[in-house]
């Protein structure tokens, strides 16, 4: 399932001699088809005829618009069932390609390349597509694996580091729910950057693994991996109805923090285990500003998360540093005073 690309792409070049699919369609992003694609295709060795298609970057181009106009590219060159989509990019390309992949003619094969940290280490793993729609994220989506995720570190050093930063939230939350270790190797890293990070990737990417293959629907235990993202979801959409755009990882962060302060307040976790932890992320992680936010808009749309149920709010929240519970239903009093402690914050 996960490959670790050599500087030649063997495993790659591998895997499509054995899947032998009958045209190849490669996806790409305006940037990943200026900085990563030339390396694909540097070391892609096939005879299989391809084709790229290119769209515009942004997490506001992940729509029913842009699915639409890829299922007709995808028609107008004679996609078969047999033909195999490349994911070439972050999050966005691997949740559009994928969703896109899981629905024309009921599913083609597909793999995801990701290109930034964020997708190595959570969007291009896990078999979950997604579209945004009424700016709400992933409300439209399949659940639907990539047949391999092939992951080329080097891509790493194309990124601004605002990209790398938001990859380094995912990181940080499979250690604060599942290993301990990862957590306390992660927070010693005294500067990011693609060296110092890269030793760490693969770590990562086999705790999400491992926890999905517990529970491929997230029908019980793969619900931990939503750990901040009840917060941190509501405020990205919240910044996108403002016609703004926050970066996942920045929203994961501040969502990390509300959900550890609310694990303190339901009386899960010590004041001392929350202070740590929320020293740590604030160590990486700028302090993003929702001081005049209203938080009943907030609290509305977390009530719109799909992870819900019977219009209850449902939480994964720490029971200590690399464990944690989902299913958490808290007193609406406590998110309250979580999303107000994040507001005064300095």
């Amino acid at each position: 399932m996960i490959s670790i690309l050599d500087e030649n792409f063997s495993t790659l070049n591998n895997f499509l001699t054995y899947l032998q699919p009958t045209q190849i369609f490669i996806l790409v992003d305006e940037h990943t088809h200026e900085y990563c694609l030339p390396i694909l295709l540097g070391n892609l060795e096939t005879e299989i005829p391809f084709e790229i298609i290119e769209i515009e970057a942004g997490e506001d181009l992940k729509t029913i618009e842009t699915a639409t106009q890829l299922w007709e590219i995808l028609a107008e060159f004679s996609a078969d069932r047999k033909s195999l989509l490349i994911n070439l990019g972050g999050g966005v390309i691997t949740d559009l390609g994928g969703f896109v992949a899981s629905t024309y003619k009921r599913g083609i094969p597909f793999v995801n390349i990701p290109t930034t940290l964020l997708a190595m280490c959570d969007a291009s793993l896990g078999g979950k597509t997604g579209i945004d729609h009424l700016f709400l994220k992933n409300i439209v989506g399949t659940f639907s694996s990539a047949e391999e995720v092939f992951v080329y570190p080097g891509f790493l050093t194309t990124l601004p580091f605002t990209e790398l930063r938001s990859g380094f939230a995912e990181m940080l939350k499979h250690g604060l729910i599942a290993d301990e270790m990862h957590w306390t190797k992660l927070t010693a890293v005294t500067k990011l950057s693609p060296e110092n990070v890269a030793p760490h990737i693969e770590t990562s990417m086999n705790i999400k693994q491992n926890v999905v293959e517990q529970d491929f629907r997230e029908e019980h235990v793969r619900k931990i991996l939503n750990f901040g993202h009840t917060v941190g979801h509501a405020v990205e959409s919240l910044f996108l109805q403002k016609g703004q755009i926050l970066p996942h990882g920045e929203a994961v962060a501040l969502g990390m923090i509300c959900e550890t302060y609310l694990s303190f307040l339901e009386n899960l976790i010590t004041e001392k285990t929350a202070d740590q932890v929320i020293t740590e992320i604030r160590k990486f992680f700028p302090h993003v500003s929702i001081s005049g936010w209203d938080t009943a808009e907030i609290l509305s749309l977390m009530r719109n998360d799909k992870k819900n149920a019977a219009g209850k709010i449902n939480f994964s929240l720490l029971t200590d540093i690399g464990k944690s519970k989902f299913n958490c239903q808290v007193e609406e009093k406590h998110i309250n005073y979580a999303l107000h402690y994040y507001q005064n914050l300095t």
